[in-house]
């Protein structure tokens, strides 16, 4: 079993003359193969606390603690997180021309591995995973998310995901602009690797992913905290009501 814990979480960001605070005290604990969906409207603070857990240099931790299995995870360098089970998937995957998406994955798998995966296997394991996932083999050869479009990518993620099994994924709208079938794809993905045991925080405005992956957990995230959580009965709620009776209208909730 392994356990991301936050503890009353403040993050800021900007300057110190003109920091923000973005986490005003957030409280959470992820466990492995449950899956927890975070929900709530643009400027919240949800992909904040996604990138603060991973050790995104733009976001400056003021207050609170965050453990994986006990251990100190703001005390790792983002490297060193990586390695200890953490896996963040970007809402907007950078381009990493030049370099081959079947040589980032075995050079991703030989970091966190410890060792380089046989050849033979691990080609097998890639292939594995990519048929499962609805990708040609041909894709392993394309420089990383170099032209790839929305549901390459985010099927390109959820491949990492699999091939990498980290101990908690945090899932930054995995959904944003796939289509019906690529979401089906993508979220087939992400059920697997709950299955497989690993604990997964999954960042969403919407409810049509949780149509595909039922949440053990449903948290609304609102001004930098969570504001309420339940089961996925509760987005069922929001989908009906919105956010209003957190006093959100509808237009900002999906303002971009």
């Amino acid at each position: 079993m392994a356990t991301l814990e936050i503890r009353d979480l403040h993050v800021t960001v900007g300057g110190d003359a003109e920091s923000t605070e973005i986490l005003k005290g957030v409280d959470l604990t992820v466990a492995s193969g449950q899956t927890h969906a975070i929900m709530g409207p643009n400027g919240s603070g949800k992909s904040t606390l996604a990138y603060s857990i991973a050790g995104h240099p733009k976001y400056t931790v003021t207050g609170g603690t965050v453990t994986l299995d006990g251990e100190d995870v703001l005390a790792m360098s983002v490297d060193e997180r990586a390695r200890a089970g953490l896996f963040l998937a970007m809402q907007y995957p950078v381009e990493v021309p030049g370099v081959s998406v079947s040589n980032f994955l075995r050079t991703a798998a030989t970091a966190v591995r410890g060792e380089a995966p046989k050849l033979r296997t691990w080609v097998k394991e890639v292939n594995g995973a990519m048929q499962a996932l609805e990708m040609d083999k041909a894709f392993a050869e394309r420089s990383v998310n170099e032209g790839f479009s929305g549901g390459e990518k985010k099927r390109h993620e959820i491949l990492q995901l699999e091939l990498l099994k980290p101990k908690i994924a945090i899932l930054d709208e995995t959904d944003s602009g796939l289509d019906v079938d690529a979401l089906r794809v993508v979220s087939e993905g992400v059920n697997r690797v709950r299955a497989s045991g690993i604990g997964t925080l999954l960042i969403t405005h919407y409810t049509r992913i949780l149509r595909y992956i039922t949440p053990d957990f449903v948290h609304v995230f609102f001004d930098g905290r969570i504001v309420e959580s339940g089961g996925a009965e509760l987005a069922d709620q929001l989908e009906n009501e919105g956010y209003a009776r957190f006093g959100v209208n509808e237009a900002a909730a999906h303002a971009v």
